[in-house]
């Protein structure tokens, strides 16, 4: 009988670990031996935070990188096939979703292998939930252009995509935050809401959702972004009538909705004064799943 695959979560943030991971998930892990990870280094420090008992050298843990070889799966499950339970540890936030431990959870699949998702974070779920955009129809789509013509004519794309009631949520490297929400409020229109998530789960945490003409409204410094891990979520007033479980009020902005936003919202909720973290490689979206 062959084991179980499990997916375990990784934290997205510098935050206390028991606010991102339950505790029978940390307990279940801590018997596990065997790991798929895309860093190894990385890996090492995450178990050790979640108190395996190791010794961590001894453990087996597989390196199968960003771009794991679609010929080493077969020999990397060879394990769990023959019984032994293994999971996938994720660089941040939750395996197989924007990561590349898909397609060794797709063989698994196919071989006829037992695979248990374990709950821990993901930013792009969690920007949804607290974007107030729809929930019922969405799209991740990772990363957009970098070439600013093909970004301006992606987010066209995607905006009228979401006439369709259907919520639109993308990544940007940190330190593109600032010129890929320059080209959201310059491209979309007034009444399109958009939502920024920043440093989700984190110390320097902030989600807001207005539509593009509040967020134009906006001192400066209030729409200065920080090098920090962010979704963008954007949906535009649907084409025809609105599903019944879309809020009446999708994209609608009042002129005193806008002055008070100019009075009140020269500063963030929270302020962004958390220590800067690595920025991820374009591709290898970290802290943002």
């Amino acid at each position: 009988m062959s084991g179980t695959l499990y997916l375990l979560p990784n934290l997205i943030s510098e935050v206390t670990l028991g606010a991102a991971i339950p505790p029978l998930v940390l307990e279940r892990v801590r018997s596990v031996r065997v790991f798929f990870v895309e860093a190894a280094k990385t890996a090492r420090a995450t178990l050790k935070l979640y108190g395996h008992p190791g010794p961590i050298a001894n453990l087996a843990i597989t390196e199968i990188g960003h771009d794991p070889d679609p010929a080493s799966v077969d020999a990397w499950l060879a394990p769990v096939l023959a019984g032994e339970d293994a999971a996938v540890l994720s660089e941040s936030g939750c395996p197989g979703i924007a990561d590349p431990g898909a397609q060794i959870v797709a063989r698994a699949q196919e071989v006829g292998v037992r695979v248990v998702p374990w709950v821990g974070p993901s930013s792009i779920l969690m920007t949804l939930m607290a974007s107030g955009l729809d929930g019922q129809r969405f799209r991740f789509t990772g990363y957009l252009p970098v070439h600013a013509d093909e970004r301006r004519e992606a987010v066209k794309g995607l905006e009228a995509a979401s006439r369709a009631s259907e919520t639109q949520l993308f990544i940007e490297t940190p330190y593109r935050n600032g010129a890929m929400l320059s080209t959201l409020l310059e491209t979309l229109h007034p009444e399109t809401r958009l939502c920024v998530a920043t440093d989700v789960t984190g110390a320097a945490e902030s989600i807001r959702t207005l539509t593009v003409r509040a967020w134009k409204a906006l001192p400066e410094d209030a729409r200065t972004l920080p090098k920090l891990p962010t979704v963008f979520a954007l949906l535009a007033r649907p084409s025809g009538a609105p599903p019944r479980y879309a809020p009446d009020a999708a994209g609608k902005t009042s002129q005193k909705t806008v002055k008070t936003l100019k009075t009140a919202g020269s500063k963030p909720k929270k302020p962004f004064h958390a220590s800067k973290p690595k920025t991820p490689a374009r591709g290898n979206p970290k802290a943002r799943r």
